[in-house]
């Protein structure tokens, strides 16, 4: 999409039938009005961005059926106002731990979160690689050759 000259979106083409895209993002606002409509929501499935997502909203509705779906509008409307990777960080902290969930805990961790700038468990700096040592490894290698065919060439002659 294009406002101007300007990329303002990119969408994905879909061909055939019975093919949808839904952008949690576009419709957040009027679900969070009405959460009812979450329940018989046709394109449901499409409003869990990860699978944190969905194990949030399948252990939601064990704690507690009548609050379900309105606490998970809570914690994707916070995802789509702050950060969803600091929202799925902070859904896998709760899960793994098996704390209680609720959108104000997910709320709290994700603005602890930002503020404290905890790094991804996916960003582990990795040390440049000396490849001088693979050098010797060869260079070693060569002369172990080098002087295996000598030796070879001796036992042959004598």
């Amino acid at each position: 999409m294009l406002f101007g000259s300007t990329a303002v979106e990119k969408l994905p083409r879909l061909r055939g039938a019975d093919n949808h895209h839904i952008n949690y993002r576009h419709i957040i606002d009027w679900l969070v009005r009405k959460p009812g409509a979450f329940a018989n929501y046709r394109y449901r499935s499409e409003l869990f961005p990860t699978s944190h997502f969905r194990i949030a909203y399948d252990l939601l509705r064990e704690q507690n059926p009548v609050r379900a779906d309105k606490e998970y509008l809570q914690i994707l409307h916070c995802a789509a106002r702050q950060s969803e990777d600091a929202v799925n960080r902070a859904l896998q902290k709760i899960i793994s731990e098996g704390s209680t969930l609720t959108a104000a805990c997910v709320a709290v961790l994700v603005q602890w979160l930002e503020n404290n700038n905890i790094p991804h468990v996916t960003d582990t700096p990795v040390p440049d690689v000396n490849l001088n040592q693979y050098d010797n490894l060869l260079g070693f290698e060569r002369r172990w050759r080098y002087e295996k065919t000598n030796d070879l060439a001796l036992i042959r002659s004598c």
